[in-house]
C-alpha cells in the first residue's frame, strides 16, 4: 500500500475545510490548515508538503488571493505542488493562478474519487483540470501551453514538466535560462532533456526542434 500524499488545505471557511479533510480521510495525510494568503505561505514553507489544495480567493497579502500563494513559494515548486479548488470558474480566476505555477484547478463540486485522483496526478506533476476549464487554459497558453491537449501517441509519454522543457528546448532557451524559468536547477533540467529524449527516440536537441515544430508547440 502507498504512503498517502501529504497535503495542506488552504481555504478561508474552517467548516468547508473540516468537511474536506473528513471526505479524503485516510487516503490523505493533512499535514496542515490556512485561511489567510500570509498564515499559508508560513504554514507551506515549514511543512513542505507533495501538494496545497488551494481556494482562489482569500484574504491576506496584497489581494492576490490563491495566485499571491503560489507566487510566494516559487522556489518551491519543483517540490511542492498546487491544486486550485474552488467555487469559482471564472476564466480569469483560473488562468491566474495557473500562471502563477498552480498545476491543476477544479471545482467544489468534484467528487471524492475525482479529487483523490487530481491530488495524485498534481503530486506527479501532471496537469489536472475540471473539463470546462480546461479550454480557459489552452485559450490563454495556446497549443504549447503545459496542458497540452493534442492527441499524438509521443506527446501522450511525455510529463506536464517535460512539454515544458520541450517547449523551452525548441524556442533555443539555454539550460539556465530553462532552470530560471521554471524555478528549477540545471540538473533538473538535464535530467528532463534526457527524459524526452529517450521517450522520443530522438538524439539531439535539434531533433527535438523540428518534432516540436511539426507539432506547432513551439
Amino acid at each position: 500500500m502507498s504512503t498517502p500524499r501529504r497535503i495542506v488545505i488552504v481555504d478561508d471557511h474552517r467548516i468547508f475545510r473540516a468537511g474536506l479533510r473528513a471526505e479524503l480521510g485516510a487516503s490523505v495525510e493533512v499535514v496542515g490548515e490556512a485561511s489567510t494568503v500570509d498564515e499559508a505561505a508560513q504554514l507551506i514553507r515549514q511543512v513542505k508538503p507533495e501538494v496545497v489544495l488551494l481556494d482562489v480567493h482569500m484574504p491576506g497579502g496584497t489581494g492576490g488571493g490563491g495566485a499571491e500563494v503560489v507566487k510566494m513559494c516559487r522556489d518551491l515548486l519543483e517540490n511542492v505542488k498546487f491544486l486550485a479548488i474552488s467555487v469559482s470558474d471564472q476564466a480569469t480566476d483560473v488562468v491566474a493562478v495557473i500562471r502563477a505555477g498552480a498545476r491543476g484547478y477544479v471545482t467544489k463540486s468534484i467528487s471524492t474519487e475525482e479529487l483523490l485522483s487530481a491530488i495524485e496526478a498534481v503530486a506527479e506533476d501532471d496537469a489536472v483540470f475540471s473539463p470546462r476549464l480546461a479550454g480557459f487554459v489552452l485559450d490563454a497558453f495556446g497549443t504549447s501551453g503545459f496542458a497540452e491537449d493534442v492527441r499524438d501517441e509521443q506527446l501522450d509519454r511525455l510529463s506536464a514538466r517535460e512539454v515544458e522543457v520541450m517547449r523551452l528546448i525548441a524556442r533555443g532557451y539555454t539550460y539556465r535560462e530553462i532552470a530560471s524559468e521554471l524555478f528549477i536547477s540545471i540538473k533538473t533540467v538535464e535530467t528532463h532533456v534526457s527524459k524526452v529524449l529517450r521517450k522520443l527516440q530522438l538524439s539531439s536537441r535539434h531533433e527535438l526542434t523540428r518534432w516540436a515544430e511539426r507539432r506547432r508547440i513551439v
